[in-house]
């Protein structure tokens, strides 16, 4: 159950699935992210995603077909039925819940809570596109994911920034933006 929408689980998603059950490396937890983002409704894509390359990755007892669907299916059903489990049963106190002072307190710090994990899923995302070698370091509570210089892609910072300069500067549509970088990307994969 999440609040504040798919981007405050989609970077606790990534954290999980990747480092703490290794059901999928940082490129295609990453790769997953960029599929979501082209449709609206990121998170059910995510997280079928995930759900399939977990089950597919680890079949037993089925074939791995088989167990990507139903690791995907798995993952939808629990995306959705306690969202609906949540309107139903709280469906006749909402308007009560809208004017509860106490509640509307709470509520702000989730929001303020949920402005940084979209930002730990922005810098999550960008630390994996922007370098391909990452190594985790562990000081105490601090479980961090650090860059390793080495591995740096030049490309994509270039790529990300002629996109936000495209976005913000000359305010063009975010499909033509889409599929400008895509063609850049696969045009630039060739050559390489």
């Amino acid at each position: 159950m999440t609040f504040g929408g798919a981007y405050a689980v989609l970077a606790y998603m990534a954290q999980e699935a990747v480092q703490t059950h290794g059901w999928l490396d940082a490129g295609q937890m990453a790769d997953g992210l960029g599929l979501a983002e082209t449709t609206p409704g990121p998170l059910i894509l995510v997280t079928q995603f995930v759900g399939f390359l977990a089950a597919f990755r680890f079949p037993e007892p089925f074939t791995p077909l088989i167990a990507g669907i139903l690791g995907a299916g798995l993952a939808t059903w629990m995306t959705f039925a306690p969202c609906f489990l949540w309107i139903f049963a709280l469906a006749p106190w909402i308007e009560r819940l809208e004017h509860a002072r106490r509640l509307q307190a709470a509520l702000s710090g989730v929001t303020a809570a949920v402005v940084g994990v979209i930002a730990n899923l922005g810098l999550w995302f960008a630390l994996h596109v922007l370098f391909d070698q990452t190594r985790r370091v562990q000081t105490g509570p601090l479980d961090l994911t650090l860059p390793l210089l080495a591995g740096f892609q030049p490309v994509a910072l270039i790529l990300a920034a002629v996109a936000a300069v495209a976005l913000i500067r000359f305010r063009l549509g975010i499909m033509t933006v889409l599929a400008g970088a895509v063609a850049a990307g696969v045009a630039l994969q060739a050559v390489a």
